[in-house]
């Protein structure tokens, strides 16, 4: 019980379960292929947003960075004729370098996380609307697919393999060695300790020689990272990318790390349950497609999980800490 993402097992067992019994389908290949899917681009973002929450910091610019890193390839590479390695590289520069402003501005000026990233939200959301549409006349940029040297770029982000009637897409492998990555870093380096460190408390940590602001620097630079390689996943998955795409969806990528065992208060939490909260929301988002239901449930359930994961996570806590 002292383990932070037992809850998200419990629920992911039970989520897996209730659905595979609502629904045949569920636990078909074709099915396992469509919510693993549904999950990895979640699950990528989830274990990079879980680390900020341990490190005691939020990210509310997680979910337009996605659509922001893949405008800037498409509008390089249809309207200017930049190479599309270039304008990967380019883009990731560029993700980096917001992430990197983020925590400088958390650090310096000592506001909350919340207020700056939400700032940078509403930036990141106007320059994708206004610029993209000042450049190409619209805010939807289609037919990637043949730009020059796509097919190069595209089986890194893009593939997929199938698997009799199911298409098992390379996101999630991104997913799998995305969260190794993270448990490694937080289990086996002395960077994790770092991280638990100046989320828990970070005076102390300041006091015993930690680097409490590169340590979060490189924390919001990590989820601009995620949020780059979920923008490329999917950016060459549909060859289409939408100056809206990734908008709204901050708020779910902190739902699986709270689910997976994470604090609001940060110094405490789990990449692996992170992972499992992003598994639980994409077995429940085409759960309920798969039963024939009415998907604006969704959001209903998501809110459910949120306040569930908040009481289970905390009743844990309490009944560890008795003697």
């Amino acid at each position: 019980m002292a383990r932070p993402e037992t809850g998200a097992l419990v629920a992911t067992v039970l989520v897996m379960a209730f659905f595979g019994l609502a629904s045949q389908a569920f636990f078909s290949v074709a099915g396992a292929g469509v919510w693993l899917e549904s999950a990895s681009t979640y699950g990528i973002m989830a274990v990079a947003v879980a680390l900020l929450m341990i490190g005691g910091e939020f990210d509310l610019s997680a979910g337009v960075m996605t659509g922001f890193t893949a405008l800037i390839v498409g509008v390089l590479t249809t309207h200017f004729g930049v190479d599309i390695w270039l304008a990967v590289v380019i883009s990731l520069v560029m993700a980096l370098g917001v992430g990197a402003i983020n925590g400088f501005l958390v650090i310096r000026t000592g506001l909350p996380s919340f207020i700056v990233t939400l700032a940078t939200f509403f930036i990141l959301q106007g320059v994708d609307l206004a610029v993209t549409k000042l450049i190409l006349g619209q805010v939807t940029i289609q037919g990637m697919s043949k730009v020059p040297h796509y097919d190069s770029v595209q089986p890194i982000f893009g593939s997929q393999l199938q698997l009799g009637q199911g298409h098992f897409y390379v996101s999630v492998l991104w997913w799998g060695l995305w969260t190794l990555g993270g448990v490694w870093l937080l289990n086996h380096t002395r960077s994790g300790n770092w991280v638990y460190a100046v989320g828990g408390a970070p005076a102390a940590a300041r006091q015993v020689g930690v680097p409490v602001r590169a340590t979060k620097v490189a924390l919001f630079m990590t989820t601009a990272l995620s949020g780059w390689l979920v923008g490329m996943i999917s950016l060459f998955r549909t060859s289409t990318v939408q100056a809206t795409t990734g908008v709204g969806q901050e708020f779910i990528y902190i739902i699986c790390a709270v689910v997976g065992g994470c604090l609001l208060t940060g110094g405490f939490g789990s990449v692996v349950g992170a992972s499992l909260g992003a598994l639980i929301y994409g077995m429940t988002f085409q759960g309920i497609t798969f039963a024939q239901w009415d998907t604006n449930w969704l959001m209903a359930f998501l809110g459910v999980m949120l306040l569930g994961a908040v009481f289970v996570n905390h009743w844990i806590r309490l009944r560890v800490a008795q003697p």
